[in-house]
C-alpha cells in the first residue's frame, strides 16, 4: 500500500461543509490507520455524479495534477467508485486511486485475528475484486485484438481469473457456513444454562473494548484505532444483585460502510440479534457523536434488532472540553449514563443499569418448585431478579424476573 496520500470527497447539494470536512476526518483516520499519510484534503462541489471520473473531466484533471505537485503516491476517494471510474482515473493520473470501501477493506484485512475473521475478509475482498479484474489486464489487451473469434491473451486470462475467484467465493461462502453452524451450536450450549446476555455496540474507536474489560475484568486488546476488534468477545460479569451476565463486544459501526462489508462481516454482529440488552457505547466528546449514534441505530434497524431494550453509554466525558454539549445531552437523553473508562468515572452505575434495564422489559414471574428441585430455584438466583421468596410446606414460592430462555426451561414449574 502506497505511503502518501490526497483526500478527496464530494459535496453534493445535500450536504454542507462542515459534514464534508467531518466525513474527511474520518477518512484520513481511516487512511492513517493503515498507514497511509495524508498530505492534503479536497472538498469537490458536484450537482451530480459523472460516470467516467466520478467528478468533471477538468476537475479529475485538477485532482490529478495537485497529487504529483504534492508527491502524492495515491488518490483516496471518500465516495464509492466504480470499477471504470477508478481505471479512468488511474489512467489520467497515473497514480493509485482507491476509494473508502477499499480503505476498509485492507484494514480489516490487517487487523483479522482468527480463522473465522480472515475468511471473512477473503470473502469481502473477493467480491470487491472481481468487477475490478479488467484493471490489471488492459495492458494485454492493448497489445492483441480480440475480434472475429480470436481471443486477445488478457481476455483469456481474465476469463481465467474470474473463474479463479468465482470459485474462491464459493468456497469461503462454505467454509463460513461451517463456521456459522458450530457458532450456533456453541451459541445453544451457551443458552441451555439460561444466563441473560447483553452486546456492546457503538461507533468504532467509541470505548466498547475497554468497557468489556473493565466490567468482566478482562483483557481484550485495547488500541486508539478504527476497527480494532473484529472478533467478538464474551466474557463473563455479575451484576450487583448477584445475577450473571455474558457480555460481547462486536466491530465497531463507521459512517459510509458498504453492504457488502455488513453481510460479509454479519457473523461479527450475530451476537446483537440474540442479547437481551445492547450497550450503546459512544464517545462523548466526538462533534459527531449524534451522527454516530443515528448511524448505529440505522445499522442495528437493518440487523432487525431495533427494538431490543438498550443503554445508552455516553464515554470519554473526561476529553470533553465543552461542558454546554454534555448538559445538552443529558437533557436530550436522560436515561444515559455518562463515564469515563480511564479516570474510573460512573462504571458502577453502568452495573445497576445494565440490571434495571435487563429485567425492566422483564415481566415477573411465579414459579412454584417441589422442595426437592432446589437446584432449580438456585438458577433463578443465578440467572434472574428474585422479587420474593416463600418457603411452604412441601414447596418453594418464588417471584423473579427472568430470561425469557430460563422460562421456558422451567415452564412447567409457572404458577399461573
Amino acid at each position: 500500500m502506497n505511503n502518501t496520500s490526497l483526500l478527496v470527497t464530494l459535496r453534493t447539494p445535500d450536504l454542507n461543509e462542515q459534514q464534508c470536512s467531518n466525513y474527511l476526518d474520518e477518512l484520513h483516520s481511516l487512511c492513517t490507520t493503515l498507514g497511509i499519510e495524508p498530505l492534503a484534503r479536497r472538498i469537490v462541489p458536484v450537482k451530480r455524479i459523472h460516470p467516467r471520473f466520478l467528478v468533471g473531466s477538468g476537475k479529475a484533471r485538477e485532482l490529478s495534477e495537485t497529487a504529483q505537485e504534492i508527491g502524492a503516491d495515491c488518490l483516496v476517494f471518500d465516495d464509492t467508485i466504480s470499477p471504470s471510474q477508478q481505471r479512468n482515473l488511474e489512467q489520467l493520473s497515473e497514480l493509485c486511486v482507491i476509494d473508502r470501501q477499499e480503505v476498509i477493506l485492507e484494514i480489516f484485512s490487517e487487523h483479522a485475528r482468527t480463522k473465522e475473521a480472515f475468511l471473512q475478509v477473503g470473502l469481502a475482498r473477493m467480491e470487491y475484486s472481481l468487477p475490478r479484474l479488467t484493471r490489471a489486464w488492459t495492458h494485454l489487451s492493448r497489445q492483441r485484438g480480440g475480434t472475429r473469434g480470436t481471443r486477445g491473451e488478457g481476455e483469456t486470462q481474465l476469463e481465467m481469473d474470474r473463474r479463479v475467484v468465482l470459485k474462491k467465493i464459493t468456497k469461503l461462502k462454505r467454509e463460513l457456513e461451517k463456521l456459522h453452524s458450530q457458532r450456533g451450536t456453541r451459541r445453544k450450549q451457551r443458552t441451555s444454562v439460561p444466563v441473560p446476555t447483553g452486546a456492546l455496540v457503538g461507533y468504532t474507536n467509541a470505548g466498547k473494548t475497554s468497557l468489556l474489560n473493565v466490567l468482566t475484568g478482562s483483557s481484550a486488546n485495547v488500541e486508539d484505532q478504527l476497527f480494532a476488534t473484529l472478533d467478538p468477545t464474551t466474557k463473563k460479569t455479575e451484576l450487583p444483585g448477584g445475577t450473571k451476565v455474558l457480555l460481547t463486544d462486536t466491530v465497531g459501526f463507521i459512517r459510509k460502510l458498504p453492504h457488502s462489508l455488513i453481510d460479509a462481516f454479519h457473523s461479527t454482529l450475530e451476537e446483537t440479534v440474540v442479547a437481551d440488552i445492547l450497550i450503546h457505547v459512544l464517545d462523548a466528546s466526538n462533534p459527531e457523536v449524534r451522527s454516530h449514534l443515528e448511524t448505529t441505530k440505522e445499522v442495528l434497524q437493518e440487523l432487525q434488532v431495533g427494538e431490543t431494550p438498550t443503554l445508552l453509554v455516553f464515554n470519554k466525558i473526561d476529553l470533553c472540553k465543552d461542558e454546554f454539549r454534555i448538559e445538552e445531552l443529558r437533557r436530550d437523553f436522560p436515561d444515559s449514563l455518562f463515564i469515563s473508562i480511564k479516570k474510573n468515572i460512573g462504571i458502577e452505575e453502568v452495573y445497576q443499569k445494565i440490571e434495571q434495564v435487563l429485567f425492566h422489559s422483564t415481566p415477573k414471574v411465579l414459579f412454584n418448585f417441589p422442595l426437592s428441585r432446589y437446584d432449580l430455584a438456585a438458577e433463578i438466583h443465578r440467572s434472574g431478579r428474585v422479587i420474593r421468596e416463600e418457603y411452604q410446606d412441601n414447596s418453594v414460592v418464588i417471584e423473579a424476573r427472568v430470561p425469557a430462555t430460563l422460562k421456558f426451561k422451567l415452564a412447567e414449574y409457572v404458577h399461573l
